[in-house]
Order: C-alpha cells, then sequence, then structure tokens
C-alpha cells in the first residue's frame, strides 16, 4: 500500500487529532497563515508524494474563511503530488441552499461541490447532509455518514421508559423514520405552519404522545428556536419529557438562550462543529466513526456495511 497522511485545516484540529489517535498514525504538518489582508497561505511541511492525503475540515463559522482554507489546503498538495484527496468534511457549509427557493437566488451548494471538484479532491467523507440529494451535486465518489449510530448507542443508555422518536418538521420525516425503524419505536411528527402572514407559527402534533419521552431528529440545530417550539408543543400535548438528537451544532445567534429558557430537557450534538458547553447540551463525539471510514477507504473496503 502506498500509505496515507491525514492534515487538518484550522477548523478541525481537535476533531483531526482525535482521528489520529483512533488510528495510531500523526497528523501531518501543515502551516497555515493569514496576511494582514485576510488573505489564506498554505505550505504542506512534509512530502506527499504518491501518499493518499485525507484533509479534515468543517466548513462552519466562519465558512467563508474554512471553506478557502480547504480548497487552498487541496492546491497545495495537489501541487505536491499526492496520490488522491479526501475531504473529510464532518460538517458541509451551505448545505441549506440546495435548491432555488424563490427567484433569482442560487444554488449554492452546487456551487461549492463544483468548486470541491476544481480545486483537485478526489472524494468526499461528511455526515447527514441537509439534503440527501447533495450527493448528486457531485461528479466524484461521496459517502454521507448516518449520525444516527451515533445517537442510538446514547438513547439506549437512558433506558427511557416510554420513548417514541419526532420529527421536528414534515421535511425532517425520512431521517426520523430511518431511526425510528433502527430503534424499534413509533414516530410522530410536529406540523409548523403560519395560519396568516407575519403571525406566529403554529405547531401541530400528528401522533399521540401522551405520557411519551419524545425524542425529535434532526441534522442541525441552528438558532434552536425550531425545537425549543416544538418541545413546547409536544409537552402541551401530554409528552413526559422531550430530547433532541442533531448532527451539527451550529448554535448561532439567540441559541443558547433559547436552550435555557425553552421546554426542551435535552440536546445531544456531535463535535463536528465546534461550541459552547451548556447544562443542556451533550457533545458526542463521531471521530472514532469517520477514523474507520478513512481507514475503509484506504482499505478499499465497504462503508455502508457500517450502517447495515
Amino acid at each position: 500500500m502506498r500509505g496515507y497522511k491525514i492534515f487538518a485545516g484550522t477548523a478541525s484540529i481537535d476533531f483531526a487529532n482525535e482521528i489520529c489517535r483512533i488510528l495510531d498514525v500523526p497528523l501531518a504538518k501543515a502551516e497555515t497563515k493569514t496576511f494582514s489582508d485576510g488573505e489564506i497561505s498554505v505550505q504542506i511541511a512534509e512530502s506527499v508524494r504518491g501518499r493518499d492525503v485525507f484533509i479534515v475540515q468543517s466548513t462552519g463559522a466562519p465558512s467563508n474563511n474554512n471553506l478557502m482554507e480547504l480548497l487552498i489546503m487541496t492546491d497545495a498538495l495537489k501541487r505536491s503530488s499526492a496520490q488522491s484527496i479526501t475531504a473529510v468534511v464532518p460538517y458541509y457549509g451551505y448545505a441549506r441552499q440546495d435548491r432555488k427557493a424563490a427567484p433569482r437566488v442560487p444554488i449554492t451548494a452546487k456551487l461549492v461541490a463544483n468548486l470541491y471538484e476544481t480545486a483537485g479532491i478526489d472524494r468526499v467523507v461528511t455526515i447527514d447532509l441537509h439534503a440527501g440529494q447533495i450527493q448528486g451535486f457531485f461528479d466524484i465518489p461521496v459517502d454521507n455518514l448516518y449520525g444516527s449510530i451515533t445517537f442510538e448507542h446514547y438513547i439506549k443508555s437512558k433506558n427511557l421508559k416510554n420513548p417514541i422518536i419526532a420529527s421536528p418538521d414534515i421535511g425532517g420525516v425520512a431521517r426520523a423514520r430511518y431511526f425510528a425503524k433502527r430503534l424499534g419505536l413509533e414516530m410522530v411528527i410536529v406540523d409548523k405552519r403560519r395560519e396568516k402572514a407575519n403571525e406566529a407559527e403554529v405547531m401541530g402534533i400528528i401522533g399521540d404522545v401522551e405520557g411519551y419521552d419524545v425524542i425529535m431528529i434532526d441534522d442541525m440545530v441552528d438558532t434552536a428556536g425550531t425545537m425549543v417550539k416544538a418541545a413546547t408543543a409536544l409537552k402541551n400535548k401530554g409528552a413526559t419529557s422531550v430530547m433532541a438528537c442533531a448532527t451539527h451544532g451550529v448554535l448561532s445567534g439567540k441559541a443558547y438562550e433559547n436552550l435555557e429558557h425553552g421546554e426542551l430537557d435535552e440536546l445531544i450534538i456531535t463535535n463536528t462543529l465546534t461550541t459552547k458547553p451548556h447544562k443542556k447540551i451533550k457533545v458526542l463525539s463521531v471521530a472514532p466513526l469517520f477514523g474507520e471510514v478513512i481507514r475503509r477507504v484506504y482499505h478499499n473496503e465497504s462503508v455502508n456495511s457500517l450502517f447495515a
């Protein structure tokens, strides 16, 4: 085998170090600096000629800087004669702009996919894309992992008396259904709508939650507004407790304030993004999952069998 090396962008150094400890390989050296005008410069500090290279870099806030750093590091590795370049992107920025939701707007998730390929990336490994069809924006292989495998073990350890799965909106039904099937649980849906323009959202519950411990499933939590309102609606319908599982803890704006004062009992996220600690937040690591996927990709083994 040619051997492989793992590099880290500045957004995911701790995450990459954890992967390297799991795989028992050193984190490869690269020097990243930013000039006074904001330009990013990367220098690869060791030979990568003929090697398979993995770059670990989430493209969350500041999204533009982290994305450019990934592209620039890719170019540096390509010009250093790396055999292949795999972008390990725990959080894929701009994924929410995946369609034309209004006239004269961009499909930025597709633009970003084009940038990855133009820079020289040969493969992408990510987890819980906001929309699965984003994989089709690429003409290179994309491994979209499922965060549910990590939440599954934690939820079972809670020994909830009467658990049930909930989707916080209509768009997340497929994700919630997959999770409910894995755990052998029933599912309900939170139907969010506005009855009149500029009026408060109305949360309707499709299904019975009285006396249940509700587990909401989503791919990300941003301001936590929807999660908190859904938790209130579920408890108003008789839910005993409400917890939420979201792979990506974006947690921007008033997210922490909403969590502090809302009815949500617990929020479980993963470490795809760096977040501030909070008494209601539990962070689970997906580095072991990514480490195993990197090993399998390098050895040409099946990735899908991890989730069978």
